[in-house]
């Protein structure tokens, strides 16, 4: 499946993540140090490499340069938050906080390797470039097959169907297409078919003659005509009901609009891009979409990625957002505290940008600090703040800890060469509860209250009864 490198100085956890992952069918090799990976070993011809942050003599982040195109794995211990951010700013492909499960691990393993695979193939020579589009801020390989995808189709004339989540910038790409196309200097009509009500859809797009109906005291000429030698979009083009559609498929085929009450058709030349984030295809068999329709605007179609697939490009976005609210509302610019970033890149954002910006945009609003955003105005609903209604304490002691990256070692126990990483777990639970609180413990451990809370009972490790004052 895949070649990895293991760089980690302590034997227990190489000697069982390399047993982890041979029996998930790779081929690993091992170093304790990053002397000893680059003097005995091909770095560029591994697929993955997984190291640990803290290792002796160079850290672990050194790998990264190092490696080349080769995507790093970084293992951090004792909720070395900012260290990991740091890493990934460095560009490692992932982090994950030790002990981890299993299956965690072999989670992280598959999607590193399949990130590096994806972004391979688009560094395969292209005559198109990939530079970033004016409005859309990432650098993640499936934003880059967008834009490649934009700069291809913009030239042309062809209709194009934009599919992606509420909130992912379906408006943003049309604008790119119509701005990078030839008719660039004629206007840009923006529809949102699931605002407008059933009953004035048709009227509003291929416009009426006074008297057509009740109410239609002057003539209006129609967004579709309003469009002419420029570009229709129709967003949420799902919503559309069936007799517009109709009307909609002339258009296209025919190149003309009759208003409702009119006898006489106008030619028009207008380019159409569709946008939606429901399945077409499915809307067709139900018999709530004409298939002829369906094919005729989706030539081309350009698919959206969630804010959740986009990788680094959440961080970015968010600082940019930041500085931006922070400018329109006259405020220093503010920073994400390494809990906030937390936050924001492990979300899913089920809203996708939009509910991102408004996060943004609530908490400079309600900061009060004049340096920090920090996690709580976020409101982000979270492992870190879920957990028996203690996200006060919670949040205190791990902003106590912020400056905490390089914790006391010392009290880690040395486990022995055949203990497992769950048996590292509950050794170190079991010789520490006695004097650390379940707060302190999980931020040593890399975890949330809520996971310590789960591996407890998974591996039957009863919590300590507080004696009765």
């Amino acid at each position: 499946m895949g070649n990895i490198l293991v760089v980690e100085d302590e034997v227990i956890i190489r000697t069982a993540l390399r047993k982890l992952l041979e029996r998930n069918k790779y081929d690993v090799s091992e170093a304790a140090s990053v002397k000893e990976a680059l003097s005995r070993y091909d770095i560029g011809s591994y697929d993955l490499i997984i190291s640990d942050l803290r290792l002796p003599g160079a850290p672990g982040t050194d790998m990264i340069k190092a490696a080349g195109e080769v995507p790093v794995l970084i293992m951090t211990s004792y909720a070395s938050l900012r260290s990991a951010v740091d890493s990934m700013r460095m560009g490692a492909v992932d982090y994950i906080a030790k002990p981890f499960d299993h299956d965690e691990m072999v989670a992280a393993v598959k999607r590193a390797i399949g990130k590096a695979n994806d972004a391979a193939r688009q560094r395969q020579p292209s005559k198109t470039s990939s530079h970033q589009i004016p409005g859309m801020i990432g650098s993640s390989p499936v934003m880059k097959t967008l834009y490649n995808r934009i700069h291809k189709v913009s030239p042309t004339s062809a209709t194009v169907l934009i599919h992606g989540e509420t909130g992912t910038g379906k408006e943003l790409v049309a604008k790119a297409i119509h701005s990078e196309s030839p008719r660039h200097s004629k206007p840009l009509i923006s529809v949102n078919c699931a605002a407008i009500p059933e009953t004035l859809i048709e009227s509003e797009l291929f416009g009426h003659e006074k008297g057509a109906f009740t109410g239609a005291a002057h003539k209006n000429e129609g967004l579709i005509a309003a469009a002419d030698g420029g570009t229709l979009f129709l967003d949420e083009i799902g919503e559309l009901p069936l007799e517009a559609q109709a009307r909609l498929l002339r258009v296209l085929q025919e190149g003309e609009v009759r208003p409702l009450g009119s006898t006489e058709s106008r030619r028009v030349d207008v380019r159409l891009v569709s946008a939606t984030h429901r399945d077409l295809r499915k809307l067709c068999q139900e018999g709530r979409f004409r298939e002829d329709l369906f094919y005729r605007i989706n030539v081309v179609q350009l698919v959206l990625p969630p804010l959740r697939d986009r990788g680094r490009d959440i961080l970015s976005l968010a600082e940019s957002l930041l500085q931006r609210y922070c400018g329109d509302m006259g405020k220093e610019i503010l920073s994400l505290t390494p809990e906030a970033i937390q936050a924001i890149t492990t979300y899913t954002w089920p809203g996708n940008v939009r509910e991102l910006e408004n996060a943004i945009q609530r908490a400079v609003i309600l900061c009060e600090d004049e340096r920090e955003i920090s996690h709580e105005l976020l409101s982000i609903d979270l492992d870190l703040v879920d957990v028996s209604g203690e996200k006060e304490e919670i949040i205190e002691e791990v902003r106590r800890a912020r400056g905490d990256t390089d914790a006391d070692t010392r009290s880690t126990p040395e486990p022995t060469e055949d203990l497992s990483l769950e048996d590292y777990f509950q050794h170190f639970v079991l010789e520490h509860q006695d004097h650390m609180s379940e707060t302190e413990l999980a931020r040593k451990l890399g975890v949330s209250r809520k996971c310590l809370w789960e591996r407890r009972q998974r591996l039957g490790i009863p919590r300590k009864k507080t004696a009765a004052k």
